[in-house]
């Protein structure tokens, strides 16, 4: 049997047997570095990113009641989207600071904090000494560190950079499957982990984040037509 790693501050799981289980540590460790950047610079996939950075902060704010800190050079974010992805605005402690450097230095200073459920931060670059100087930030204050690597030129993977995060994600809009009846299904996400420390990387389709925040794997056909009936019963 595989020696189990011990793993600072426990470990948040996703909720999804089939993400979990690939995951070295069975889920995200709380006192660790995990990077998302969206595949490619368009916007679509640029939101899918952010919401993916969101449910877990989400997660990590109900499982203790905690605030989260987000820090970033321009504020874009969009209330109601934050919301539908399970994390409500008055929870969060916004920072705008000057340029990457200063982000940096705020998610930092929040890490060794410790009274803060994440700590979230956008930047276009962050070096091997800066992300290690975050990954230990949070090993002391036993949060996850979501460091979100924004696109700096086309061409360029924002995830080519050395990087002392335990994991690395990078998301991409995905089809929704065909409704049987008429109206909107639940976006869908090509969710990469590029590398983990402690495991190979894999990708998974899932449906995005509901109003709590957790993912899913997509519903099998024959499983969506149920619901389907079910609801049209429902508003018969």
């Amino acid at each position: 049997m595989a020696a189990v790693r011990p793993v600072v501050g426990g470990v948040l799981p996703f909720g999804v047997d089939a993400l979990d289980a690939r995951i070295a540590d069975h889920g995200l460790a709380l006192g660790g570095l995990h990077e998302v950047s969206p595949a490619t610079p368009t916007l679509s996939d640029d939101a899918a990113a952010t919401l993916f950075a969101v449910g877990v902060a989400a997660r990590a704010a109900a499982a203790n009641g905690r605030r989260v800190l987000w820090a970033l050079t321009r504020f874009d974010l969009y209330a109601p989207g934050l919301e539908q992805a399970g994390l409500d605005p008055a929870t969060l402690l916004f920072v705008e600071a000057r340029d990457d450097k200063d982000v940096l230095a705020v998610m930092e200073d929040g890490l060794r904090h410790g009274g803060l459920a994440a700590v979230v931060g956008e930047v276009k670059h962050a070096d091997m000494v800066a992300t290690r100087r975050l990954q230990l930030a949070a090993m002391s204050g036993g949060a996850p560190a979501l460091l979100s690597r924004r696109w700096r030129r086309q061409g360029v993977d924002p995830l080519s950079d050395l990087s002392a995060a335990m994991t690395r994600w990078r998301i991409a809009c995905a089809p929704s499957a065909r409704l049987p009846a008429p109206g909107v299904g639940r976006p869908r996400w090509t969710v990469e982990l590029a590398r983990q420390r402690g495991g190979p990387g894999f990708t998974l389709e899932l449906e995005a984040c509901d109003a709590t925040g957790r993912l899913a794997l997509p519903a099998a056909p024959r499983d969506r037509a149920v619901a389907a009936d079910r609801a049209a019963a429902r508003a018969a």
